[in-house]
């Protein structure tokens, strides 16, 4: 099979471009390289033995983009996006015009080119504030959302639903990630945003290593043991090769599956956890809530495991060693 990453140079792209290659997939990669690194090949090839074809091209360019999909592919596996919180509330029109706008040319290239199997890079954002802790795919979505991010993921499902419901020949399946984590083991791929990182880990590696003086750790007064939020966190190869899992499975219509560990681990549990691998202190304080944040979030990744075949398989300490091994090879 003959596959399209869209984003594919960026974090949970690249791993799944590595996972997709050593599967026995053909590969190409379409990236404006917005927020990663054309060298981003060069270690897909190291770790592989191939290179991807790379398509420097941007999803708001749909001469472009139809270009790249008349080479003719089996399915798409759609990453590329915005994808950081807080801009998204200071640019609300540039992440719905980027997110939005690049998905619809896309599956309009998609259309044009007789590609009918799309998996899309979702995210737990879309269940806003449930009220509970642990999220599964039964839950309405929609209400409560509280970053323009987390909207433009739930309309693109809804749009994605739509054209299902439109084109009974087409086969989407909404992956909805927690908290993505960790590195390739071979140190040569992992998180390395341009610019001012939003995620914890990213941060983390840059306190780690003085580039930012200390973590932000918001609000130690919830309703958790420690009084820090507790997240879902994913090993970003075990979230890469639930891809796969979902390629194999594709069918016709509309289908949603969380891809997370069903564990939580909270801020400062996150934070030992680094220091116990990396064996030194890192330093941290504690400042205010942020908006917006919610107490606790965790998958119920069972749907993924009975109708997939897919759960996680790597720990937060695998993360831990898997970042800094990263990061000795990359700083």
């Amino acid at each position: 099979m003959k596959i399209l990453v869209t984003g594919g140079t960026g974090y949970i792209g690249s791993h799944t471009a590595v996972e997709l290659i050593q599967a026995g997939y053909e590969v190409e990669i379409l990236d404006n390289l917005y927020n990663s690194k054309e060298s981003v090949l060069d270690k897909i090839a190291e770790i592989t033995g191939t290179r991807p074809v790379f398509h420097k091209v941007d999803l708001l360019d749909f001469p472009g983009t139809l270009e790249v999909l008349r080479r003719g592919f089996d399915a798409v596996i759609h990453f590329a996006g915005l994808k950081a919180v807080a801009e998204s509330v200071e640019k609300p029109i540039l992440y719905y015009e980027n997110n939005i706008g690049g998905t619809l040319n896309l599956l309009k290239a998609m259309r044009e080119t007789g590609c009918r199997s799309l998996i899309f890079s979702s995210s737990a954002t879309v269940y806003g504030d449930q009220g509970v802790a642990r999220l599964d795919e039964t839950m309405e979505t929609g209400r409560g959302i509280t970053n323009p991010y987390g909207q433009t993921k739930f309309m693109i499902e809804q749009i994605l639903r739509d054209v299902c419901a439109a084109d009974s020949d087409f086969s989407a399946v909404l992956l909805r990630y927690f908290n993505p984590v960790g590195a390739h083991a071979s140190g040569l791929l992992g998180e390395d945003p341009n610019g001012i990182p939003n995620n914890l880990m990213p941060i983390v590696m840059k306190v780690s290593t003085g580039e930012i003086p200390e973590l932000s750790v918001y609000g130690d007064d919830y309703p958790t043991p420690d009084g820090t939020c507790i997240r879902d966190y994913i090993h970003v190869v075990d979230l890469a090769k639930g891809h796969l899992a979902a390629l194999a499975k594709l069918q016709p219509g509309c289908t949603v599956y969380n891809l997370g560990s069903g564990r939580g681990t909270s801020v400062l549990e996150m934070v030992k956890a680094f220091e116990k691998a990396s064996g030194a202190a890192l330093p941290y304080k504690i400042v205010g809530r942020r908006a917006g944040d919610l107490a606790e979030l965790i998958a119920v990744p069972d749907k993924a495991l009975s109708e997939l075949g897919w759960k996680t398989e790597l720990s937060i300490d695998d993360a831990m060693s898997d970042t800094l091994r990263f990061l000795g090879k990359n700083h």
